[in-house]
Formats: structure tokens, sequence, C-alpha cells
């Protein structure tokens, strides 16, 4: 926990501009970013981007706005598209822009990893997704620190990504842990006595299990709070992503899973907690937008200036706290006992997930049957040895998608 307790004092001159290389940049964590970039043009600079390809447009208005040197996507189908995109943007631009060089386009699996290796200050990992490992291995492996939104990653890979990393190399983006560690400033680790994430609920708060039936994937992806893709949105309706969360802050932040609490708090304004040993409890409070801690992560350990409006102290607020329903949501009990077999059980429990809530929005099952079936997946997983390879995870990963399609009885692909 320490590598998150930043030392001294506030520097008396302005921080160095730093040089960001952003992966899954036309994506909700990607689009803040730029704005973020975008608003602070002497702080950062974008050196290179990535993307899946889906949104072309996007990405070279992107690439010509900031005058980046490269531009990846995991689709190699796509560069052509791509490469006519940069050159109507380009074309198209304000003069001060029209005469740059247009970056050099790469595509295919390891396109993304690739930028993600390339000389930087910060690389942060906006990918979607199980996807976003290699990238995560390759930034950690070129020593660049890792802004870390993907936190299937780190899941994934477990003591794998933690062995490699440097003390203080990966900051993370998610608002919870993001709060952690800004928490994490006002104590020493051994006074620390439990982690608290919160959660908003989701959509469905307060329903039983009986009332989760029939529930639409419309329904599913009108989060009450956030603005996130769909994969992301329906893990928080089954809280799935709160279950990720814990497994993330076991591993970023060394605390065991028996210290890892998670409560109901729909406000969405306290974004977690830390309790330490003499009964304080100290909270991170700020209105939800992602736009703090995605800057907080860029500029770490440095905040920056203005990165959203504060909260509204003159008018009054209330919050409210509660214990979540593990009957009705056992999505984050499923993910303590995959992450206490630990080995490759996390890789398993995210590849099932991300399998069944693909079947769910494709309506070839019911909303409480994407936990359903990842608990059966994760209990036919046999887990093997604590210490794992990349081999072992992507087995692992490529098993649990075989298995969640063949009992959602969906369409079997290759693995990716």
């Amino acid at each position: 926990m320490q590598q998150y307790r930043p030392g001294g004092t506030t520097p008396l001159d302005p921080p160095a501009a730093r040089d960001i290389v952003l992966l899954g940049s036309t994506g909700s964590i990607g689009t803040q970013a730029a704005d973020i970039v975008r608003r602070n043009p002497g702080r950062f600079r974008l050196t290179a981007l990535a993307a899946g390809g889906a949104n072309p447009g996007l990405l070279a208005s992107q690439a010509v706005e900031f005058g980046v040197e490269a531009v990846a996507v995991a689709s190699p189908a796509a560069v052509p598209e791509v490469r006519e995109a940069l050159r109507a943007t380009g074309s198209a631009a304000p003069g001060g822009q029209r005469g740059r060089p247009l970056p050099e386009v790469l595509g295919g699996p390891d396109a993304v990893a690739g930028l993600a290796a390339r000389p930087a200050d910060v690389v942060l990992n906006a990918v979607t997704g199980a996807v976003g490992l290699a990238a995560t291995l390759a930034a950690l492996e070129a020593g660049n620190v890792l802004a870390l939104a993907n936190k299937e990653s780190l899941i994934m890979g477990g003591p794998l990504v933690s062995g490699l990393a440097k003390p203080g190399q990966i900051v993370p983006v998610d608002s919870e842990h993001s709060a952690i560690a800004q928490c994490l400033r006002g104590g020493r680790e051994s006074e620390v006595r439990r982690l608290v994430l919160t959660a908003s609920g989701g959509p469905f708060l307060h329903r039983s299990r009986a009332e989760l039936t029939g529930v639409t994937p419309e329904q599913a992806l009108a989060h009450p709070t956030w603005n996130m893709g769909p994969l992301v949105t329906v893990n928080s309706a089954t809280l799935v992503n709160k279950g990720l969360e814990v497994i993330e802050a076991h591993l970023l932040f060394n605390v065991g899973f028996e210290r890892i609490h998670v409560v109901v708090h729909r406000q969405s304004v306290v974004h977690s907690m830390v309790e330490f040993t003499d009964g304080s409890t100290i909270a991170q409070a700020s209105p939800p937008d992602m736009r703090i801690p995605i800057a907080l992560a860029v500029g770490w350990p440095d905040r920056v200036p203005d990165a959203a409006p504060a909260m509204d102290w003159s008018t009054a607020h209330t919050w409210t706290f509660e214990p979540l329903d593990n009957a009705a949501f056992p999505a984050v009990e499923l993910a303590r006992v995959a992450g206490q077999a630990g080995g490759t059980a996390p890789a398993v429990y995210n590849a099932a997930n991300e399998e069944c809530v693909a079947a769910f929005l494709a309506g070839s099952i019911p909303f409480a049957g994407i936990v359903d079936t990842v608990a059966q997946v994760v209990s036919e997983h046999d887990g093997g040895s604590p210490a794992v390879s990349l081999d072992d995870v992507l087995a692992a990963d490529s098993w649990a998608r075989h298995r969640a399609r063949e009992l959602t009885g969906t369409r079997v692909r290759e693995a990716r």
C-alpha cells in the first residue's frame, strides 16, 4: 500500500509535461481522458492512440487534433478505413493542423500492445475486457507508468501482473480504487483495518431475486448514475463489476479478502473509504465524474486543477449506506471465492462473465442466468498451481469462454 503514498511536500515548480499513450481512446474513459489533455495542453501530450476500430471517424479526429505519432486498431480489417478517415480529417483540418504528417497506422492483435511498449510517461489502458491484458504486460515490461482502467487485465493476470509491476508503477483509474489510494495517504499501512468499496447498486437496487426475472437488456443498460459501455454497464447491474473490484483491490493494495468490504451507496458521491485501527474512517467524496480519477491517474501523485466541478457544499445532501443483498446479487461473494482460490480462477470468473453478458444482450439467457452460469463455470474449473504463467491464463480464459458458450447455447467460436 505504501506505493500509493507520495512523499515530500508540494513541489514549488509546476509538474513537467507528460507524454501519454491512450489505449481505448474512443470509449467512455478514452474520450474523457482526451478532454483532460485538451484542457491541459501544457501538462499532457498524447503521442499515440489505440482503439478497437469500430469508430474510425472519431479515432481519426482525435489523432489529427492531438497530432499523435501512431494509431493502432485491434482489427486488421479496420486499417484501410482508419487510413481513409485520417486522410479526410487531415485535409479538412484547420490550417495549423493541416500541415502535420498523418500518423503511422498499425493493425492486428499485437498492435495495441505494441503502442503500450513505446516510451511514454504514462500509458492509460482503457481497453474494455480481457483483450487489455497484453497491453498491460507490455506497458509494465517497458517500464512505463500504467494508469489502469482495464481492471480485467489485472484480475486475469493476478500475480503475473502485480509481480511484474515495480512499486508505484500501476496507478488505478477506477473511481473506487482511486478513492482508496487517496485515503491511504492518511495513515500508515500498519494502521489500516479494512477497505470499504462503495457500490451504487445498479438499476435494480432493492429488487429480490424473484423480481429480477424478466429483466431486459434495455433495462440492464439503464444505469442510474454512470455512462459506460455495455459490458461494464451490465456488470454494474449484476454487481459483477463490484466483484471484479474486490479482486482488484486485493491485488493493488495487498489486503486480504476478509478485510475488503462492500456497501451500497446509492448517491455515488463517496467513492470508497479506508477504516483505520483507531476507529477513524477516511472517505473520498466527489461528484460522479470520471474525469477526476482519470486526471489524478495521469498526473499522479499531483492533482490536476479543475479536472471536473467540485461538490456544491452550499446545498443540502443526503447520503445513504446499506448492506449488499448477497442473495439477490451473489456476484460479489462469487468473486471472493474465485479470488481466494487464486491461480487462474479469477481469469475464469472474468472470461465466463464476458461471454454470459454477450449471451444476455443477444437474448440467449435471462439476466439472472449471467451470474448463475459464471458460478457453474467457476465451480467446474481446476485452478491448478497458484503460480501461473501467461500461457496458463490464456488457456483458462479460452476454456472458460468455450464452456460458457456451451452452457448458454451460443455459437462456439474460436477463443480469442
